[in-house]
């Protein structure tokens, strides 16, 4: 769904990133690679290939778009445990098919404590905010002097109701002068979110983004 914020044009996209086409950029949030091996490194029973799925995402983001470059909005890597020899090994494969990409990473909370990712994955790595155009880049959504902040961190997710079901969909949350991503990774989870008044809601599902009119969402 192709939509104007801060004067410019963005694609906001169903696998759950934003595509920049004035930079040629893809904006991904959260990507938490080796995050499911992390788990199960710690004795927990959780799915595999889900760094597999992440990555196979990007390659049709990246077929369907011109993209000259990827910045992630924070939390590259989930933890240390990440840095395992499988999560790793698809990740310099997925490097070597994307060679000419300019990969950037804006540090979050995880990067921090799971630390860059290897030098032959190529990314440069810079503290927040990262200001481009109208935009101030960001992992944790906050006000900025320096532009329209475009973040992640809280890996929004809307709750639609029905008279007797409801659903739980990830979803971009575009604020007056914030906007935040919804999480790029499988198996990260979703937090609930509340919009307000003037706020844009739209969710993801894999075939589609749409739009929620605030105004007609019930509250929860």
């Amino acid at each position: 769904m192709r939509i104007e914020v801060a004067g410019d044009e963005l694609v906001l996209c169903r696998e759950r990133a934003i595509h920049w086409p004035a930079r040629a950029t893809l904006l991904v949030a959260d990507a938490h690679f080796g995050k499911a091996a992390t788990f199960r490194a710690r004795g927990v029973p959780v799915p595999e290939a889900t760094t597999a799925a992440n990555l196979a995402a990007l390659d049709r983001l990246i077929e369907r778009h011109a993209l000259k470059r990827i910045v992630f909005l924070g939390d590259f890597l989930h933890a240390r445990e990440a840095r395992n020899r499988a999560t790793q090994g698809a990740l310099a494969a997925w490097r070597e098919r994307h060679a000419a990409l300019k990969l950037i990473l804006v540090a979050g909370n995880h990067d921090h404590h799971a630390g860059d990712p290897s030098a032959g994955l190529r990314i440069e790595r810079v503290e927040e905010p990262l200001v481009d155009g109208p935009f101030a880049l960001c992992h944790h959504p906050q006000a900025s002097s320096a532009g329209y902040v475009l973040a992640g961190h809280l890996h929004p997710a809307y709750r639609l109701s029905g008279k007797r079901d409801a659903l739980r969909l990830p979803c971009f949350w575009l604020g007056p002068n914030t906007g935040v991503l919804p999480a790029f990774g499988d198996f990260t989870g979703g937090h609930a979110i509340t919009p307000a008044p003037g706020d844009r809601l739209f969710v993801t599902t894999p075939g589609a983004v749409h739009e929620v009119p605030i105004a007609r969402v019930p509250a929860f």
